[in-house]
């Protein structure tokens, strides 16, 4: 081997960086992101304007993110982690005073030319930063309790400032991101059997609490959780959305009506058609057989992802493509399980499929993460 040979093996250059990507990932990205653009010009009466054209820029932008970020070694995004994670606090915080306010809650900073949403890089600084500290700590130390304070407060902090805001949904899915770091570093499995304990103990006493001066939700939340038990209570009001979205499911059929031919979207019964309800507009135009093949492409993503951490010898490429891929799969599935009624409504849209810039550009930088983690890990 000559030198030279030895020295491009050493240092790849970029155009190796990006024929060591995982283009698997990228396909399958792509073809959920087309099933969004799609559902989009059909929620829109057949037109492009106002959702699909923006949303078609948004993923183009993304994906040119995505390699951009994946072409940085992984080394950097390692020693940038606090700083990510301090941001996302910063942002938290930022919304909390000059937020804009939409649908009762104030998430999203407008910074010109695109509302933020912090609460969506924060998914992400929050995996981030788990990874580098388990990727510090020493496995021995992994499941001592003086060693379980650190992330239990890097968690709970951001976790406070969405449920501020409020966001229950993006809460509940911090905490199950950074539960899943956790327990794949080695935290003992009763850890979490503790956890679920005091959980179902926490659910009791939000409930016992209902009504009191000292309740712990919002009045509207607490409706969401009664139009979870019994939607037909209130059917042209809290309990209006749900009935109209498992109506749209169920008239799909195996095939569903074909495409822009669902009556439920053309009429405009199906609330947040674009956004958090996209998911039953495709369930309605294309049946059963459509609904699983995104929830495949879904699942594939999530599949391989995991390959590649099982790949990677490197402990903090490995915990922060898990992390990432366990809140990817969270992200779908809380959004599935909450339009077919099988938990409460928290408003977490259908990523890459439902309307909005933010979320679309965050999670294909979080790719782009795993795609610096796959290409950089020890070969």
């Amino acid at each position: 081997m000559t030198f030279l040979d030895r020295s491009q093996r050493q240092t790849p250059t970029g155009l190796t960086k990006l024929l060591h990507m995982n283009w698997a990932l990228v396909v399958l990205l792509t073809a959920i992101s087309a099933a969004g653009f799609l559902m989009l010009y059909s929620v829109a009466d057949g037109s492009f304007d106002p959702w699909a054209s923006r949303q078609m820029v948004r993923f183009g932008i993304g994906v040119v993110l995505m390699l951009a970020v994946g072409l940085v070694h992984i080394r950097f995004w390692r020693s940038v982690a606090p700083l990510i994670y301090v941001g996302g606090l910063l942002l938290l915080v930022f919304v909390d005073f000059f937020g804009t306010v939409g649908m009762g809650a104030q998430r999203w900073l407008d910074i010109g030319f695109m509302r933020l949403q912090p609460s969506e890089p924060m998914k992400v600084a929050l995996v981030i930063v788990l990874a580098l500290y388990y990727d510090w700590l020493p496995p021995e130390k992994v499941s001592r309790p003086q060693w379980l304070l650190p992330p239990i407060v890097l968690t709970l902090i951001p976790m406070g400032l969405v449920l501020m805001q409020p966001d229950l949904g993006t809460a509940i899915l911090l905490a199950a991101g950074a539960a899943v770091v956790m327990f794949v570093a080695g935290v003992s499995i009763w850890y979490f059997a503790a956890a679920i304990g005091a959980g179902v103990g926490l659910v009791t006493l939000v409930m016992q609490s209902r009504g009191t001066a000292w309740q712990l939700l919002k009045d509207y939340q607490y409706r969401r959780i009664d139009t979870f038990l019994d939607p037909g209570q209130d059917p042209l009001g809290a309990g209006y959305n749900i009935i109209q979205s498992k109506i749209a499911l169920g008239s799909g059929g195996l095939a569903g009506r074909g495409f822009m031919e669902g009556t439920q979207t053309r009429l405009n019964f199906l609330p947040e058609k674009h956004t958090d309800f996209i998911f039953t507009t495709l369930a309605e135009e294309f049946g059963f057989v459509g609904s699983v093949t995104l929830l495949g492409l879904y699942a594939l993503v999530v599949i391989f992802a995991l390959i590649s951490a099982l790949r990677n010898r490197d402990r903090f490429g490995a915990l922060l493509t898990t992390g990432i891929a366990a809140t990817f799969f969270f992200f779908f599935a809380v959004n599935m399980a909450m339009v077919m009624g099988l938990i409460p409504v928290v408003g977490v849209p259908l990523p890459l499929v439902s309307y909005g810039g933010s979320a679309m550009l965050v999670l294909l930088a979080a790719f782009g993460l795993i795609q610096s983690a796959h290409v950089h890990r020890p070969r």
